[in-house]
């Protein structure tokens, strides 16, 4: 009787095994991620025109700003452009701690980045589309929002800041 036994090199049985559990691993972490931690990818909330949104006056972007929708629950609607100057509008934000903010974030010119430092809060901003993310500020500080796309010469002072008061 003729048996012909499989032979597995023992380096490549390592790598196979090191390989399947780094698989697992990573699973794990995302699950963990997305149902523990509360972490989620921000979706396009609407489409908007981005040849008109800054100046349509019934766009709430012709007067960006932060808006007070119920005690302790804040939308803010922010515009990123990178013409005439590269800037986010408005520039400052202020909130009392232990507020959720609702971030409606849009651009009319180019692609540019949302980043809340010190949080979990960066998403992509096209033109056309309104990135949306809601996030909690439980503790007081000062954080600084950036631009995390290069949108330009200009990028590197696309900035703004947020007061969380106590």
């Amino acid at each position: 009787m003729n048996t012909r036994q499989m032979h597995i090199d023992p380096y490549e049985r390592n790598w196979m095994i090191f390989s399947a559990v780094m698989l697992v691993l990573f699973a794990a972490a995302v699950s963990v991620a997305a149902f523990g931690m509360g972490i989620e990818v921000p979706a396009p909330e609407q489409r908007v025109d981005p040849r008109t949104v800054a100046t349509d006056p019934n766009s709430p972007w012709s007067n960006p700003g932060l808006r007070e929708v119920s005690p302790g629950k804040y939308d803010a609607y922010i515009l990123a452009r990178a013409v005439p100057q590269w800037e986010f509008l408005p520039k400052e934000l202020t909130i009392p701690a232990g507020s959720s903010v609702s971030f409606y974030v849009t651009s009319p010119d180019v692609q540019h980045g949302f980043k809340i430092q010190n949080t979990n809060a960066n998403f992509m901003v096209i033109p056309g589309q309104v990135s949306k993310l809601t996030i909690r500020f439980d503790e007081p500080g000062t954080y600084d929002f950036i631009c995390t796309e290069y949108c330009g010469s200009g990028h590197g002072i696309m900035y703004g800041t947020i007061t969380v008061t106590p």
